[in-house]
C-alpha cells in the first residue's frame, strides 16, 4: 500500500554468541549451538534465566542432506532445555538464520513474547566437496540446475557481466580478497585467520623444505595471478574468490525494548528490517545487481528513517568476491559501477571511512550457511558495543552498523540496521 513500516514495539539485543568455525567431522552440530548458546548466557550482563525464553526461532538450511537429520526444531529445543516451549526452523538457504532473526523480531515487535532466542546452525564437513556442491545446489532454481550452474559459475557469471559493463578486472576481485584476510587474522573466531601474505609465506616455505623450485611472487596480488597458487574455480572466480566449506553456530537474545535495561547497561536496538525476494539468473534483466538486496534495503532504510550515509560499517554476504563488490552497490553504499573503486581507495578497510566484513566475512570467517545470518549480526552486536577486540572499529561515536545476508543465487535477501543509543 505503500506506507511506512514500523514495529509496534521496539526490539533489544542483549546477548550474543559464537561458535568457532571451521571443519569439526568428530562433533555432532549440537555442540556448535551449544557452544554458542553458552557464550550467549555469559554475555548478558545483568544476566537472566533461561527459563524465561518465551520462545526460539532456528535457521538451518539443509542439514537434512549435509548430516542426514531434519527436524531441528525440537532438536534444539531439547539440548537447551527449551521443551516445551515453541520452536521454529526457518530455511531461506544461506538466508536461513537471518529469517529466524526477523521472525523473533516480529513476535517480540507483535506484543507476543517479551524474550526470544534467535539463532542458526549447519554441519557441512561430513560431506565429500562434490556433495556440498550438491546440497547447496538445492538452492538454486530449477533452471539453474537444469544448465549445470554450480554457485561459483553463478557469481562467475556475475562477475563477466560487472567487467563487461564497468570495466573492472580481477584486481577488484583481489582487493576485496585480500582486505578480508586482513581482518580476518583478528578474529579468534575465524576459520581462516591468515592473511593473503601468510598464505603466500606458507607456500614458499613448503616450497624450500621440499627442495622445489621457489616461487618469487612480488607481491600478494602478484600471488593471487598465479594459477598454481590461486587456481580458477568459474572464470573468473579463483579459489581465493569462494568462501570454504564450514561447520557453526550462532545465536541472539532479543527482549523487548522496554525490557532491555534489565539485562545490559549497552543494549543494542533493531532500528530496520527489510526482506525481500529475487529472480532466478534466467530472468534477470541485470546479472549486475539484486533485486533482493534493494528491495530489502529500501524497507529497512524506510523504517529506521536512515540512509546508506548513515551505516558506519556492515557486514555484507561476500560468498564470493564479486558479491561484495555488487552487495556494496545496491545498499547505496556507492553508486552502480562505483563498488571496485571504492575497494581499491580502501573505503571498506578497517580503517577506511565505512569498514565493511570487520569479521573477515564469509569468505574468511567461514560460511555455516544456516548459520550466517546470525553470525553477521552477532558480529554488528559485538561491534556496537565495543567489544570486537583487535578488530574494532576505531570510531569512539560508532553508533549505527547492519547486516546484509543472501540466500541462494539471489532468491532471498534480509537487511538488518542495529544502532547503539
Amino acid at each position: 500500500m505503500g506506507r511506512k513500516r514500523k514495529l509496534a514495539r521496539g526490539v533489544a539485543v542483549v546477548g550474543g554468541g559464537l561458535a568457532k568455525l571451521g571443519l569439526f567431522k568428530d562433533r555432532n552440530c549440537k555442540d556448535f549451538f551449544a557452544e554458542a548458546y553458552e557464550e550467549m548466557i555469559g554475555s548478558v550482563d545483568k544476566g537472566f534465566d533461561p527459563k524465561d525464553i518465551d520462545a526460539v526461532y532456528v535457521g538451518n538450511f539443509t542439514n537434512d542432506f549435509f548430516v542426514r537429520q531434519a527436524h531441528w526444531g525440537p532438536i534444539i529445543a531439547d539440548l537447551l532445555g527449551q521443551v516445551p516451549k515453541p520452536i521454529t526452523r526457518t530455511e531461506g538457504a544461506c538466508a536461513s538464520s537471518a529469517l529466524a532473526f526477523r521472525e523473533g523480531v516480529l513476535a517480540i515487535a507483535s506484543g507476543m513474547y517479551d524474550m526470544v532466542l534467535v539463532g542458526g546452525l549447519e554441519q557441512m564437513s561430513l560431506c565429500t566437496t562434490e556433495e556440498v556442491a550438491e546440497g547447496l545446489g538445492m538452492a538454486a532454481s530449477p533452471y539453474e540446475v537444469a544448465t549445470g550452474y554450480t554457485f561459483p559459475a553463478v557469481f562467475g557469471a556475475m562477475a563477466t557481466a560487472y567487467f563487461a559493463k564497468y570495466g573492472a578486472t580481477r584486481e577488484a576481485l583481489f582487493n576485496v580478497t585480500i582486505k578480508s584476510h586482513s581482518n580476518a587474522p583478528l578474529n579468534p573466531k575465524a576459520q581462516f585467520p591468515m592473511s593473503v601474505r601468510d598464505f603466500m609465506n606458507a607456500r614458499i616455505e613448503r616450497c624450500r623444505k621440499k627442495g622445489e623450485p621457489v616461487p618469487e611472487w612480488r607481491d600478494e596480488k602478484d600471488f593471487l595471478s598465479d594459477p598454481a597458487a590461486n587456481p580458477s574455480v568459474a572464470w573468473p572466480m579463483h579459489l581465493f574468490d569462494c568462501c570454504p566449506i564450514s561447520d557453526g553456530a550462532a545465536c541472539l537474545l532479543l527482549v523487548g525494548e522496554d525490557l532491555a535495561r534489565k539485562f545490559t547497561d549497552k543494549p543494542v536496538y533493531v532500528t530496520g528490517i527489510g526482506q525481500g525476494s529475487g529472480y532466478s539468473l534466467h530472468a534477470k534483466e541485470d546479472l549486475t545487481t539484486y533485486e533482493a538486496t534493494r528491495a530489502a534495503a529500501k524497507e529497512a532504510y524506510e523504517m529506521s528513517g536512515l540512509t546508506p550515509r548513515d551505516i558506519q560499517f556492515a557486514e555484507v554476504h561476500d560468498c564470493f568476491s564479486i558479491a561484495e563488490i555488487v552487495h556494496m552497490e545496491d545498499l547505496g553504499f556507492v553508486k552502480p559501477g562505483e563498488g571496485h573503486k571504492a575497494v581499491a581507495d580502501g573505503m571498506t578497510r578497517l580503517d577506511g571511512p565505512k569498514p565493511i566484513n570487520t569479521s573477515g566475512g564469509l569468505k574468511c570467517k567461514g560460511h555455516p550457511v544456516g548459520a550466517t545470518g546470525a553470525a553477521q549480526l552477532y558480529e554488528v552486536w559485538l561491534q556496537l558495543r565495543g567489544e570486537a577486540g583487535k578488530r574494532q572499529v576505531r570510531n569512539p561515536n560508532l553508533r549505527v552498523g547492519a547486516a546484509h545476508n543472501l540466500g541462494g543465487t539471489g532468491g532471498t535477501c534480509t537487511f538488518n540496521i542495529l544502532e547503539r543509543r
